[in-house]
């Protein structure tokens, strides 16, 4: 079997979960009920983030961008993990419910662009609206937003070993088609739960180390 990784960004490649972080600065009290029903999963991702962004006004865009840039701080290892994969011949897909605006400049084209799928804001009215070019196949009805079950299904084949890393309950899905899971935070807890496949990690590093263990499931 090969490998192939599909690895979230928020909260994972970066420090911090980005459009929390987002809400928590720019945005009126409204998005904590949107974002807790995301969390418990009463309401779709797609619809939830969609509404918290709705909340924004587009002329906020430079100081968010600013903001992020600022804040987000990429999680130690990253870089290395990255030239890991190329140099293991491991193909690696960035899959994130995250927004194009903040993840191109925070990932500084350090991989193809065609290996990148989120969500596209715009910012020509006067809201900032979400577009959603990575939909749910017939096999999701979750309204994901970003599906990457769909992702998954769309580029992995049978004879791939696919690697999911992820932190939060939006990874879970994914999680659930993989052959192996590498997870923090709630996401950990859910793997847990549910009898997952995994292991837990704090750095790339530390997703480094697991990949070299596990090199010979797929030699």
């Amino acid at each position: 079997m090969k490998p192939i990784i599909f690895c979230d960004f928020d909260g994972t490649i970066t420090n911090t979960d980005n459009i929390i972080s987002i809400m928590k600065k720019f945005a009126p009290p409204e998005w904590e009920e949107l974002k807790d029903g995301v969390l418990q999963q009463k309401i779709s991702i797609s619809s939830g983030v969609g509404d918290m962004f709705s909340l924004l006004d587009s002329d906020l865009k430079d100081d968010i961008i600013q903001y992020v840039t600022d804040t987000a701080g990429i999680r130690p290892g990253f870089y290395e993990f990255v030239e890991y994969t190329k140099q293991a011949n491991i193909p690696l897909y960035i899959v994130s419910g995250g927004m194009d605006f903040f993840i191109e400049p925070l990932l500084h084209d350090i991989l193809p662009k065609d290996s990148v799928f989120c969500n596209n804001a715009y910012f020509d009215k006067e809201k900032i609206y979400i577009e959603w070019p990575n939909a749910c196949d017939d096999q999701c009805k979750n309204d994901c937003g970003c599906c990457k079950p769909s992702i998954m299904r769309e580029i992995a084949g049978e004879s791939d070993f696919k690697l999911v890393i992820g932190d939060s309950v939006t990874d879970f899905e994914a999680a659930k088609k993989a052959d192996f899971v590498i997870a923090r935070d709630i996401l950990l807890e859910k793997c847990n739960k549910e009898g997952i496949p995994h292991q837990g990690f704090e750095t790339f590093y530390d997703v480094i180390d697991i990949l070299k263990q596990r090199e010979e499931v797929w030699a």
